[in-house]
């Protein structure tokens, strides 16, 4: 299924705040911001789903506030 125009925006979005997560968390070296960088990176290839897909990016983009090692 070919992704929507919102869907591409969206992933290029959460896309480029998981590039900063995880230079963050690899210079720091903690693992929270890492590791929500690289599933910020990813998580928008599985999603195709307009609703869900800002939703999900959302939360994984508030764990590292939430969630401090």
């Amino acid at each position: 299924m070919l992704p929507s125009a919102m869907n591409l925006w969206w992933g290029l979005f959460f896309g480029s705040i998981g590039v900063g997560y995880w230079m963050y968390g690899k210079k720091q070296k903690k693992p929270v911001p890492y590791w929500t960088g690289i599933a910020l990176m990813v998580f928008p290839y599985f999603i195709d789903n307009a609703v869900l897909l800002p939703l999900i990016g959302a939360g994984l983009t508030a764990l590292p506030y939430f969630y401090r090692i």
